[in-house]
């Protein structure tokens, strides 16, 4: 099955399941769902920072300071974040997810709920494949150069919950 076929929750503006939908459809016609964003940061505290493959659906080679993904039908957020967070890092035994904040993400790529995490990865990772072009741990001051600096297009989803992060109160940024 390819991931135009994944069957997706689509839901209202109040985050409430309306029905089910694949993928591709989900996103040729902007329907809303739900997506999870995990920042994994290392036994130092940096950043995992990585440039997604060009074959994504949405938002192809472009850089994020997130792993994370949709919920499948009936998925619950925690079950997303931590399910996404050991795929795209090529790692089994992470803790749970800790969940942040939930907010409405509206612009370039379309509109999905989105619930923001965040987990120490203390393991080796073996990034994906077929989710992730290049990695590497960066620091938040080296994370902030590069988003600041305009070298590299970022995920306008991932950059804006990077920006909702920073002022997060909750937050280890």
């Amino acid at each position: 099955m390819s991931a135009a076929d994944e069957v997706l929750d689509v839901v209202d503006r109040d985050d409430r399941v309306v029905g089910q939908a694949p993928r591709g459809e989900v996103y040729a016609r902007g329907l809303l769902h739900r997506c999870v964003f995990v920042q994994a940061r290392d036994a130092e505290g940096r950043i995992f920072v990585h440039r997604r493959t060009a074959s994504k659906l949405v938002f192809p080679a472009y850089y994020d300071m997130f792993v994370g993904g949709v919920l499948g039908t009936g998925e619950s957020y925690a079950q997303a974040a931590l399910r996404e967070a050991e795929e795209e890092l090529g790692v089994r035994g992470l803790a749970q997810p800790t969940p942040l904040f939930k907010f409405l993400y509206e612009g370039p790529g379309g509109a999905w709920w989105s619930y923001v995490h965040e987990v120490r990865c203390e393991l080796p990772v073996d990034p994906q494949a077929s989710e992730v072009d290049w990695h590497a741990y960066l620091t938040r001051e080296e994370l902030d150069r590069r988003v600041d600096g305009g070298e590299w297009a970022w995920v306008p989803d991932g950059l804006e919950a990077y920006r909702r992060l920073r002022a997060h109160p909750e937050s280890r940024l």
